[in-house]
């Protein structure tokens, strides 16, 4: 063999060829192996409810699951084993994320609305299964069993179980089973460490030069040290690898099994039954097998503590809600369990209490902290009708309140909701992780079978120790597991930090979406501005007294719901002025009132009004024209046929929206106000916040269309708004960011909610997002590299330039500080802390301001259809969710419509005919 290869003609012996073709036969079996068809169960239907079993050990069996479209589904999870990887099941298409504790059955409901083939996965995203939807049952007819069943509860809007038991049961649960995990690797490692020592001991005398007794270098005795290691400290990793390769799936724990299988194996041969082995590759690896088993579960003790931290947010949440709280039925003062109140209750809360839940106060007066849900660290003052939120603290007064909200309905537990759905959603940057995580560990496999068979034809006298040592080695330095944590963790870290400081970011994709955001796009009316118009000017003409001018313009008001209307008559009250009763009124819509005072015929309202009525406006518009610059909402008043005088109306800036503005031009984002007021009215509002674009005398139904335009523009738009007609605007924008006190379609509509309505939390959201998809890129640099430099170095590239060949027992240790990399890098989140902004803007003032007025033929036409619940124009594309009924399907403007549409559609459509 030396010959031929001096000659540069090498050639293969028997033995090497048919190693080479057994290799060649291996490799393709492997791609046929985890690749090939695969059968699908179908779930069983039972009483409407569709249920599968799946038992979850080092796989899911089955992993494919065929189900049928609008029928409830019911998975029972079997898990039997412990460790971090299968701790969990994510649902990324439905929102859903489900802890599975070790060795217990857990149920998972959801409502496969679509057809489609859907994933799930370990929260390691290693172990994966499908659900393939159907679109029709077995007769055919799509989606028939969908009202079969209504009575039964999914949970694919609230993955919350029971969500007063939440805080008393699953955080303790959650938590005692990482204890015991952290327990039982503790165990395991000690073990592993003391049996291996003496092995590792005597492996390492001899290049050292130490003279040890001639019972520790015996074969016998490392075999008798070694084995337990390898059955009681290595059992997590072969119970679960073994069984993962019979579900034809396979994850790190393969690698390992296979690896330490391997070395275990070759050692027992040669030290049992030498002679099988040729005289030059009589070695054993008894010491590699111990070390590396020892170092994995190590490495998984250090990730188990330090993955504690990064559920650490949701685990706080869950835990503010108080176990009891104190109401009053029959008179009588009595304690219950929190999950016994009921709506309409009164709770009396004492100082340094937590609210026990939702409602408004009917007596008393208190401070109370409401850092932990709005983020806000100021106490705020409440009293007589004010709302107060479960789980704030009661810091001063006493106070009793009519329950509003209970159990899953409170804020808590819809901030708890939206971070665990966020937390189960996947964001487009793991994609790529994805498609080379499913091909991973099968290409591992195979370049350590390529690598043995390379190796062992090189001929050399010890091919079969080297080949065997760089293919264990590259098994066991592979770490898949490190990209599969690389997104997810920061996910999941980024959510709760979120939460904590008021922020609630409904998704991953929107999350990354943030990052790129260029274009922030405020509504005025409450959003940029407190939403509630106060008077603030009173100009009559000559011969007419401000006095009377006020009191005949509230009086004829006093009978409109109009907020300007309101804010009129509330002027009018603080000025102590005494109102008529109107007569003969009437309301124009868009434009004004008519009513008759104290005998006189006034008009209130805009310029059209006075025109539509016959009477000349001129004589109010240079008034008028100088308070709307001022950014004053005019209100033009008549009597008897002629002007009489100006009221001017403001909607002040929320104090915090100049800094808020400020901070996002810092950071490089264009400001853009969207406004239904006139062009002056724009201009004075956005030179007051530093605005320095504004889109003006914009109707409500053109909102989304000046958004989709934006982006046409080839820019990446937020839009930040809290009323009903923002939401097709939420929805169309690539970020939607809704103020949590908004209405419920708005937030609804959106990506991101600010609980507190605070507009500082739209820097807050963007800084977090950028802060986390660079922690995201940097785990996957981690991952990525690491693997990509570390296999073929495993492989041994090197040796034949330098000698140099990778032990196992360091690539044990470098697979383990792989995966503890990616944790410790994504628990550095935890230490994000949103920039502390005054209520100054910061930075230069804007020169100009740039208002632009688009005529509606201007747009783009958006087809609409009526949601059928609240009545509101949906655009279907855009479209929160469909169902279909009765051979219609109607689109939701919101997940909450859907629902309730869901449960009784002939309450929303009527009885069909007949």
């Amino acid at each position: 063999m030396e010959s031929r290869r001096r000659e540069g003609m090498p050639e293969m012996t028997m033995t090497e060829l048919a190693v080479a073709l057994a290799g060649a036969t291996a490799i393709g079996a492997l791609g046929w192996f985890f690749f090939g068809p695969r059968r699908a169960d179908r779930a069983a239907l039972r009483d409407g409810v569709q249920e599968i079993e799946v038992i979850v050990k080092g796989g899911y069996a089955p992993n494919r699951i065929h189900v049928r479209r609008g029928v409830p589904l019911r998975i029972v999870f079997d898990r039997r084993e412990g460790g971090e990887c299968t701790s969990e099941v994510v649902f990324p298409d439905f929102r859903l994320r489900r802890a599975l504790p070790a060795f217990r059955r857990t149920e998972v409901r959801l409502l496969p609305e679509r057809a489609g083939t859907f994933g799930f996965a370990c929260g390691m995203n290693m172990v994966h299964g499908t659900l393939i939807v159907d679109g029709a049952d077995d007769d055919g007819v799509v989606g028939a069993p969908a009202l079969e069943a209504p009575a039964v509860e999914t949970e694919a809007p609230a993955p919350l179980e029971s969500l007063q038991a939440a805080p008393t049961t699953l955080a303790d649960e959650e938590a005692e089973a990482r204890r015991a995990e952290i327990r039982d690797l503790r165990r395991r490692v000690l073990v592993g460490a003391v049996l291996t020592a003496p092995v590792l001991l005597a492996a390492m005398a001899e290049p050292a030069g130490l003279h040890l007794p001639a019972v520790l270098l015996e074969p016998w005795l490392q075999l008798v040290l070694i084995t337990p290691v390898m059955l009681f400290t290595g059992r997590p990793i072969h119970a679960v690898g073994w069984s993962a390769l019979r579900h034809r799936s396979a994850e790190m724990n393969a690698l390992i099994a296979i690896g330490t299988a391997a070395a275990f194996g070759y050692s027992a041969v040669v030290t049992i039954a030498p002679g099988l082995v040729p005289a030059g590759a009589r070695h054993v690896y008894f010491e590699v097998v111990g070390v590396i088993l020892t170092l994995v579960l190590f490495g998984r003790l250090l990730e188990a503590r330090a993955r504690e931290g990064t559920g650490q947010a949701i685990r706080a949440l869950l835990g503010l809600q108080p176990r009891s709280a104190r109401i009053v039925r029959g008179g009588e003062e009595i304690e219950v369990p929190v999950e016994q109140v009921r709506v309409g209750d009164e709770v009396l809360v004492r100082p340094g209490e937590r609210v026990p839940v939702d409602g408004v106060i009917v007596e008393g007066r208190s401070t109370l902290d409401e850092s932990m849900i709005t983020g806000e660290s100021l106490p705020v003052d409440r009293g007589p009708g004010d709302v107060v939120i479960g789980a704030t603290v009661n810091r001063t007064g006493a106070f009793r309140l009519r329950a509003t909200a209970v159990g899953a309905d409170t804020v808590l537990a819809q901030v708890i909701r939206l971070v665990r759905e966020a937390q189960a959603s996947k964001a487009p940057i793991q994609r790529l992780a994805d498609r080379v995580a499913g091909v991973f560990v099968p290409a591992v496999i195979a370049i350590a079978i390529a690598t043995f068979v390379v190796w062992f034809a090189l001929g050399s006298a010890d091919g079969l120790t080297t080949g065997l040592v760089n293919a264990v080695s590259v098994l066991i330095i592979a770490c898949p597991c490190a990209l599969g944590l690389a997104t997810p963790l920061s996910i999941m870290v980024a959510t709760g930090k979120g939460a904590e400081h008021g922020v609630l970011i409904r998704s991953a994709e929107a999350l990354e979406t943030a990052r790129r955001v260029d274009t922030v796009v405020f509504d005025k009316t409450g959003t940029l501005t407190r939403g509630e118009p106060s008077l603030t000017d009173v100009v009559a003409l000559p011969g007419m007294s401000e006095e009377t001018l006020l009191r005949l313009a509230a009086s004829a008001d006093r009978r409109s719901e109009h907020p300007l209307a309101r804010a009129v008559v509330d002027g009018a009250a603080r000025h102590a002025i005494a109102l008529d009763e109107p007569r003969d009124f009437a309301s124009i819509t868009g434009r004004g009132v008519r009513a008759t005072v104290d005998g006189r015929l006034v008009l209130v309202g805009t310029r059209s009004l006075l025109e539509g009525e016959g009477v000349d406006p001129a004589p109010l518009d240079g008034p008028a024209a100088a308070l709307e610059a001022a950014g004053r909402t005019v209100v033009r008043v008549a009597a008897d046929g002629r002007p009489i005088g100006i009221l001017a109306l403001a909607d002040t800036a929320k104090p915090e929206a100049p800094a808020a503005v400020a901070a996002l031009r810092r950071r490089g984002a264009q400001v853009v106000l969207l406004t239904g007021d006139n062009r002056r009215t724009a201009e004075a509002i956005a030179r007051q916040v530093g605005i320095g674009r504004a889109l003006a005398e914009v109707l409500p139904e053109r909102k989304a269309a000046e958004v989709a335009r934006l982006r046409g523009e080839g820019r990446v738009v937020a839009m930040v708004g809290d009323g009903i007609n923002d939401a097709p605007a939420l929805a169309e924008a690539d970020v939607g960011v809704a103020i949590g006190t908004g209405t419920d379609v708005a937030i609804e509509a959106s990506d991101v909610t600010l609980i507190s309505g605070d507009l500082r939390g739209v820097v807050t959201a963007l800084d977090l997002s950028r802060a986390t998809m660079r922690n995201v890129r940097q785990n996957l640099v981690f991952a990525f590299v690491y693997n990509v430099v570390g296999i073929p170095i495993a492989a041994g590239v090197l040796q034949p330039f330098t000698g140099w060949r990778l032990s196992p027992m360091v690539a044990a240790a470098a697979m383990a500080l792989s995966s503890l990399s990616v944790v410790t890098n994504a628990n550095r989140l935890r230490r994000f802390s949103p920039e502390r902004l005054g209520l100054a803007p910061i930075g230069a003032p804007l020169d100009r301001v740039e208002v632009e007025v688009h005529e509606p033929h201007q747009e783009v036409e958006m087809v609409t259809v009526t949601d059928p619940v609240c009545g509101m124009q949906v655009d279907p594309s855009s479209a929160a969710g469909s169902f279909e009924f009765q051979g219609t399907t109607y689109h939701f403007c919101s997940t909450s419509c859907l629902e309730r549409f869901r449960a009784q559609p002939l309450a929303f459509v009527g009885t069909p005919e007949a």
